[in-house]
């Protein structure tokens, strides 16, 4: 096989071979947002903890988090998880990269979250609080509603990011479809056909997505122009009536 120029046929041959591995690449990007987007709520709640000394260790573990490459959390949980004295756990690939990649976007995503919430005006907190709402009332029926519309977007785009960096599954044994790609490569010594179609695959999912997203950016913003000023909301009152 001439592995120095471009072959169609060897094009052709590695395509279903490669595409197979992509409902694990896309299942799994869907498990580490889905645990990413409910993981980020577990961080927004820690920083509420009125003690400033876990506040600021909850911060902390969040920029560590950040700040490390996700490639090495995935080792670091893959491999050095089950050797810890007392743990001894040994966890699967995909459920390492769950993990792995999961809550390295939730601290991200909890970011975001936050920031939603901060926008919601003081006076929607007041009022739920004068209205003698629960606390799992006053968040439900009045502060969520409020502060997650405006981060879709963002979540959007963090999904959108997410899927990129999947194929760092593959380093720890994740058969998606850069996997199949290598695997391919190494039994025909010829990666650049193989190699192509993941490109093409990545290219062709990610950037309608990223167009959608970016008109329901627009679209958001558009809504949120067209509202009323901050704080004129109207609140629904103990019985769900609007006041």
């Amino acid at each position: 096989m001439n592995t120095n120029n471009w072959s169609w046929e060897t094009f052709f041959e590695a395509f279903p071979i490669v595409i197979q591995g992509l409902g694990i690449t896309a299942g799994l990007t869907f498990a580490c947002f889905l645990f990413s987007l409910i993981f980020g709520f577990f961080w927004v709640l820690v920083r509420q903890i009125p003690i400033g000394f876990i506040r600021g260790c909850i911060i902390w573990i969040m920029e560590f988090i950040r700040s490390t490459p996700p490639l090495v959390q995935l080792f670091f949980i893959f491999y050095a998880f089950p050797m810890i004295p007392g743990i001894g756990m040994t966890l699967s690939p995909f459920t390492s990269a769950v993990l792995g990649l999961g809550i390295h976007f939730s601290t991200y995503i909890g970011e975001v979250y936050r920031s939603g919430i901060e926008s919601v005006d003081k006076g929607q907190w007041e009022a739920a609080k004068a209205l003698n709402f629960s606390t799992g009332k006053r968040w439900t029926k009045i502060i969520l509603p409020q502060a997650l519309p405006p981060t879709i977007p963002m979540l959007g785009n963090y999904l959108i990011i997410m899927f990129k960096e999947i194929p760092l599954a593959s380093t720890i044994g994740v058969v998606g479809i850069l996997q199949l790609a290598k695997n391919y490569g190494a039994q025909h010594f010829n990666y650049l056909e193989a190699l192509t179609i993941v490109a093409i695959l990545f290219l062709v999912l990610s950037y309608p997505s990223a167009l959608l997203i970016n008109k329901l950016e627009k679209k958001m913003n558009r809504r949120f122009d067209k509202k009323a000023p901050s704080g004129s909301r109207p609140i629904p009152d103990n019985k769900g009536a609007v006041m």
